[in-house]
């Protein structure tokens, strides 16, 4: 192929951007995460005076990872891991497309990160949330239904403003048994649901969601606004945060707080990590395993404080 027709990183920026969103089908927001790393990346190759796949070396990859820590502020060890994780990617897919000869990235390692542990409250806490929903207004019952789907099923937050009144399984039968989840990859699974969540979703689509479609322009999304358009993210951190403050536990929560309770609550009734693990839709058992470092934690503390030659 001629110099002239030998396509630039910004051509194969375009190409890896098609081939993550329509070959792999990962989520929007994932693939908008990638395109602003790798904007980020080309640009910053782009003033070295480096726009062709083959002129990149690991120095040029080392150094940028290197201005992301000297940018004003720095720049948290989680956002550099990220984001170097994205320029990976974008590596692999050019030597797999023949646009360079090698993975410049193999030499380059991310910054360490340091351990953390998911955020869960206690049962009786989570339960305090929950009954803060108590109402007979057409928001308290939502937010009911809504919260006690995210602690049944440990669903991530946009898997439930993306869930449809189809993905509610039984419901021909009269009673909503399951649901059907689309998780990161377009993996789907089925989660069931305990009996609160039952009668609290049935309760709003019986009473309310009939109500708040009315309003909306025929949305198929199970959990709508008072608008009658689909719950957003945004939507449901707010809901999420006022109950909590309603409920005067004390304690900050967000949408994930409520799936990390789901997985601690989970191990510590005696669930196999295995199914946890299919229930949050995690492709490794290893991230599941992080939620026995907190179950672990409590079976140490009971024991220290119970067993008389603990001490």
């Amino acid at each position: 192929m001629a110099a002239a027709e030998s396509p630039t990183l910004r051509d194969a920026l375009e190409r890896y951007i098609r081939h993550v969103a329509m070959e792999r089908q990962l989520a929007a927001n994932t693939v908008a995460a990638y395109r602003r790393d790798l904007d980020a990346y080309l640009t910053f190759l782009e003033s070295r005076g480096v726009g062709a796949p083959s002129s990149v070396g690991t120095t040029e990859v080392s150094d940028f990872l290197l201005s992301l820590r000297n940018r004003d502020g720095g720049f948290a060890p989680t956002s550099a891991a990220r984001t170097l994780s994205s320029v990976r990617g974008f590596h692999v897919f050019l030597v797999a497309e023949q646009l360079a000869d090698k993975d410049v990235t193999l030499g380059v390692t991310a910054p360490r990160l340091p351990s953390r542990l998911p955020k869960a409250v206690t049962v009786d806490q989570m339960a305090a949330v929950l009954a803060a929903c108590e109402g007979e207004d057409e928001r308290d019952i939502r937010d009911r239904a809504l919260l006690e789907f995210l602690y049944a099923t440990g669903a991530r937050v946009s898997e439930a403003t993306d869930l449809n009144v189809d993905d509610v399984i039984g419901l021909e039968e009269g009673v909503s048994d399951a649901v059907r989840l689309l998780g990161k990859g377009r993996k789907q699974r089925i989660v069931p649901l305990g009996s609160y969540a039952r009668a609290a979703i049935d309760a709003y689509l019986v009473r309310v969601r009939p109500v708040l479609a009315t309003r909306g322009k025929g949305t198929p999304g199970l959990f709508l606004g008072v608008r009658g358009g689909r719950l957003s993210r945004q939507n449901v951190w707010l809901i999420v945060q006022e109950r909590a403050e309603k409920s005067g536990i004390g304690v900050e929560l967000s949408p994930h707080t409520f799936r990390h309770s789901f997985a601690t609550h989970l191990l510590e009734g005696g669930a196999d990590v295995r199914v946890v693990q299919e229930l949050l839709g995690h492709s490794s058992v290893a991230t599941t395993q992080l939620y026995t470092l907190l179950t672990a934690d409590t079976l140490r503390d009971m024991y220290t404080t119970a067993h008389p030659r603990s001490r």
